[in-house]
């Protein structure tokens, strides 16, 4: 089991960055894929990044050069940096674990944080 626990969402203006961060606990982290996810209101849950257990990380295409994803092995954390943030970046975000070693599907992830909220204002 790995319990993932989101913070750092709020409000900012077009143009601006924030950086969520998503602790996990339980089982070894290094041994998981960890992605985010985001979910704006009536839209379907949409892939946002991940970082590989082989070190690598790929992201969606509507973040790509502008979001980094990281993670602190020793904290056992997880960041999504989002730069040049856009209103319609606009949605809930969400952490999570996978087993699979190159997951980029919702369906390929085993274990979700709660969310922490976005917003973007023009």
């Amino acid at each position: 089991q790995v319990q993932l626990v989101e913070s750092g969402g709020g409000l900012v203006q077009a143009g601006g960055s924030l950086r969520l961060s998503c602790a996990a606990s339980g089982r070894t982290f290094s041994g998981y894929t960890m992605g985010w996810f985001r979910q704006a209101p009536g839209k379907e849950r949409e892939f946002v990044a991940a970082s590989w257990t082989d070190g690598r990380t790929y992201y969606g295409d509507s973040v790509k050069g502008r979001f980094t994803i990281s993670r602190d092995h020793a904290k056992n954390t997880v960041y999504l940096q989002m730069n040049s943030l856009k209103p319609e970046d606009t949605a809930d975000y969400y952490c999570a674990a996978s087993l699979l070693s190159y997951a980029i599907s919702a369906a390929g992830y085993n274990y979700w944080g709660q969310g922490t909220q976005v917003t973007v204002s023009s």
